[in-house]
C-alpha cells in the first residue's frame, strides 16, 4: 500500500511524503502506482518550474518526500491542492485498498 502523509502548519503546506507500493498489480503493470507517480513527479516539476517556491526533494524506490524551505506561495498552494485532489480521488476510486492519504496539521 502507498501511504501518503501531508503536513500543514496553520493551513499552509509544509511537507509531502509518499512511501510504499500500491500492490494493485505486478511491477510494470501497476496502474495505481503509475498514477500516483505521475501526479507526484508532475507536481514536483511544476513547483520547480512555475513557482518561486523552494523545495528539498528526496527519492528512492517506493519513496518520495519533499518539503518547502520557505513559506509556500499561492501558486504552490494551488499545485499542492491539485495534487491532493488527484490522490484522494484515486484513494476513493480504489476504496482505500491501495493508497491512503492523510493531511495533518502540525
Amino acid at each position: 500500500m502507498i501511504r501518503i502523509t501531508v503536513k500543514k502548519r496553520r493551513g499552509r503546506y509544509q511537507e509531502f511524503r509518499s512511501e510504499g507500493h500500491a500492490g494493485y498489480a505486478e511491477e510494470g503493470h501497476d496502474i495505481v502506482c503509475a498514477a500516483v507517480s505521475v501526479l507526484v513527479i508532475n507536481t514536483v516539476n511544476s513547483i520547480e518550474k512555475f513557482t518561486e517556491d523552494k523545495i528539498q526533494v528526496q527519492e528512492d524506490d517506493g519513496f518520495v518526500s519533499f518539503r518547502f524551505t520557505d513559506p509556500i506561495t499561492d501558486r504552490g498552494t494551488l499545485l499542492m491542492d491539485s495534487l491532493i485532489l488527484g490522490l484522494t480521488e484515486i484513494e476513493h476510486d480504489y476504496k482505500n485498498r491501495y493508497l491512503t492519504v492523510k493531511v495533518r496539521e502540525v
